[in-house]
């Protein structure tokens, strides 16, 4: 024993500055509610990197609309924006926002990875059944767009949507194919996480089906609000539809399939409409 260390008088215990750990977060703690409290943790700062962050911005930016002095009917979302007036500018960096974009994606993907345990198989996203998820995928698309146009046509004409600009990209060789990669990208994002990724953790926290669907179609709802109250209803319901099917299947690859479906006509097959219908469709 070193000289400078005194032995503590008999039957007294051995001083300690070490503090208990708050009840709950110890070894003592109930089981489970440490894995409870770090995917709670973890939902939120998958949704803060990603969905999450949108629907905040989303809600400011309607709240911006409905104040300012342009009535909300008569104002205009662009959607797909030019980055630079340099052509190979703005393509550099259309394909740098696609690609991080899908960091949340890769991240999701890698926390519902376990030992042994596939992530896109976990959610199916993977090949096991392609031509079947396509054609699951084409007829969801078929279902949801025409009912979500006619939607669309009556939110403008009660002013409670505002004008859909599909393209802001100039008619490059290349603006096509971006489109298409950027419908693909928003099918990843929104499909793995909002539904994917946020259903599989809510389970695991417990919530009741019914309170798993409300949160997905919320969240979709949510950060769709740049769009007005009337498309942002609309997503709602159709989350709602994604997120049963999900449930139902546990396969996540036809939404992905329907959700690029509908924004590629969105983005890309509206050049094929003539300017009047897409004059009366509030489309530019």
């Amino acid at each position: 024993m070193p000289d400078d260390v005194t032995p503590p008088p008999a039957g007294d215990a051995p001083p300690t500055d070490v503090t208990p750990p708050p009840a709950g977060d110890g070894p003592g703690a109930p089981a489970g509610a440490r894995p409870r409290r770090r995917l709670s943790a973890e939902v939120w700062i998958v949704l803060g990197l990603s969905l999450g962050q949108s629907a905040v911005y989303a809600a400011l930016r309607l709240y911006t609309r409905l104040t300012a002095d342009v009535p909300l009917g008569q104002q205009t979302a662009v959607l797909n924006p030019s980055r630079s007036e340099r052509p190979y500018l703005d393509l550099t960096y259309q394909l740098l926002d696609i690609a991080f974009a899908l960091v949340p994606v890769a991240l999701a993907l890698y926390l519902l990875a376990a030992p042994g345990r596939s992530a896109p198989r976990r959610i199916g996203l993977d090949r096991t059944r392609p031509v079947r998820d396509v054609a699951v995928g084409l007829g969801i698309a078929a279902a949801v767009g025409i009912p979500g146009l006619g939607l669309y046509v009556a939110g403008r004409a009660l002013g409670l949507s505002v004008a859909i600009h599909t393209s802001g990209l100039d008619p490059h060789w290349w603006a096509v194919p971006v489109l298409v990669l950027a419908a693909l990208k928003n099918a990843l994002l929104e499909e793995v996480v909002a539904v994917g990724y946020l259903v599989e953790r809510l389970r695991e926290l417990r919530w009741t089906t019914p309170g798993i669907l409300a949160a997905s179609a919320l969240l979709r709802g949510a950060y769709h609000l740049y769009q007005g109250p009337g498309m942002a209803v609309g997503n709602v319901v159709m989350g709602l539809l994604f997120g049963w099917y999900y449930v139902r299947t546990r396969r996540v690859l036809p939404l992905v399939v329907a959700h690029t479906a509908l924004d590629v006509v969105a983005f890309v097959g509206y050049t094929l409409l003539p300017e009047t219908v897409l004059d009366a469709l509030g489309i530019t």
